[in-house]
């Protein structure tokens, strides 16, 4: 496996994303990771270079642009909340990521998935609500709030593993969602794990006023869950 930095360009924004190459050579799938609100962090580059070992091309987008971190909260919902507020600019930057991704030597284009976490995990859904072509999305513990703007045809496949008490997605958003997939025609299912609040696959979440806390056996199930849906994402 081998890990480096791939900078990219949406329009005059320079990006920094973390890709990790399987051993080997010829073309193979591809994962593209969006990272959650702290920006492409240690996290998902671990995750890129996970996927690599299983055999894929993994590619930790840079949604924020120039490799920006948040230090905190604060300056986390700082960097996120543009794109919250402008759905068509976020796609736009994501779509950046996936054109380099979709570039690279060892990637077979026709089968590139992506994975998101917390408001990755929103911005993957909201890749597969645009018609993205992409083999199949995976949102962990992520916003399902739609953008607002009518679906296209949703050609992926679509898994949300989600923690059933998580705070920032309570029971009518789920079902909300459950909705919106079916309505829009999409082949889709949804993983609730029961006494699971938001994050629960890092490990460094321990905060429970925020109702983000990390969960072991949770983080183990959905990443077996991933590991299969992956595979028939690829076959």
């Amino acid at each position: 496996m081998a890990a480096s930095e791939l900078r990219y360009r949406d329009g005059d924004v320079e990006c920094v994303g973390a890709i990790a190459n399987p051993t080997g050579t010829g073309k193979v799938p591809a994962v593209a990771i969006v990272h959650a609100w702290e920006g492409r962090d240690a996290f998902v580059a671990g995750k890129a270079e996970a996927l690599a070992g299983l055999g894929y091309v993994g590619f930790a987008l840079d949604v924020y642009g120039n490799g920006r971190t948040g230090s905190g909260p604060a300056e986390n919902s700082q960097l996120m909340q543009p794109f919250l507020d402008d759905r068509a600019m976020l796609r736009r930057r994501l779509q950046a990521g996936l054109t380099a991704l979709a570039s690279q030597p060892r990637v077979d284009a026709a089968r590139i998935a992506a994975v998101g976490y917390c408001f990755g995990g929103l911005c993957v859904l909201d890749l597969a609500r645009a018609g993205t072509d992409l083999t199949g999305v995976i949102s962990y513990h992520g916003l399902f709030n739609p953008p607002g703007t009518p679906n296209a045809r949703i050609k992926a496949r679509v898994l949300a593993l989600h923690g059933y008490d998580d705070p920032m997605v309570p029971p009518e958003a789920v079902l909300g969602f459950a909705k919106e997939m079916t309505d829009a025609g999409a082949d889709w299912q949804l993983h609730a794990y029961g006494n699971t609040l938001h994050a629960f696959t890092n490990p460094n979440a321990n905060d429970r006023n925020l109702g983000a806390v990390y969960d072991a056996n949770a983080d183990r199930r959905a990443w077996e869950t991933t590991i299969n849906f992956l595979r028939e994402c690829s076959a």
